[in-house]
């Protein structure tokens, strides 16, 4: 990983946490921004993912674990309503599962540079992942995957508060016939 990368991952981390901790209300903005990025991110660093071997199988792989991280992170974030708007609030453990997985992914890639990169090598040899770019690819998926299926859970979740709040409003009186 270059040293480009492990800024980038730092700068996603940094996102993150700064428009996510905390209470926000929840706009289209709040929810279509990451999905405009991750839409830019897949063009930029997906454009030709590796496919031999098993190099797709391993792609999904990080593409699955993603969507179930994505899930985890949508569950810890807490949507309400209060005074007619829709409003999110993430805490301590949403932050500490993007530091885990962030700082895991660059563990992982700073451990294959240094600590483990014969074992990565024959892992990757035996198991038919053709290099590098499987990996990273995976990896990438695995981000976009989770940012992804983390707005789709908060989507559905401020669509829920807003039904269990509007099915909570007290209805109108019926008019009393004369």
């Amino acid at each position: 990983m270059s040293a480009a990368q492990y800024a980038l991952n730092l700068s996603l981390l940094a996102y993150i946490l700064i428009s996510n901790v905390g209470t926000h209300e929840v706009t289209r903005r709040r929810l279509l921004l990451p999905v405009v990025l991750v839409a830019v991110a897949a063009g930029v660093f997906l454009n030709d993912p590796p496919t031999a071997g098993n190099d797709l199988r391993l792609e999904l792989v990080g593409v699955a674990a993603g969507t179930l991280l994505g899930v985890v992170a949508g569950l810890l974030v807490r949507v309400r309503v209060s005074a007619g708007r829709v409003l999110m609030t993430a805490g301590a453990a949403y932050a500490a599962l993007w530091v885990l997985v962030i700082g895991g992914r660059m563990l992982f890639a700073y451990g294959a540079d240094h600590w483990f990169t014969q074992r990565i090598g024959l892992f990757s040899y035996h198991h038919q992942i053709t290099g590098a770019d499987a990996w990273t690819a995976a990896f990438v998926g695995m981000a976009l995957a989770m940012v992804l299926t983390r707005v789709l859970v908060t989507w559905a979740r401020s669509l829920a508060a807003v039904r269990a709040a509007e099915a909570a409003e007290p209805a109108e009186p019926a008019a009393v016939a004369a």
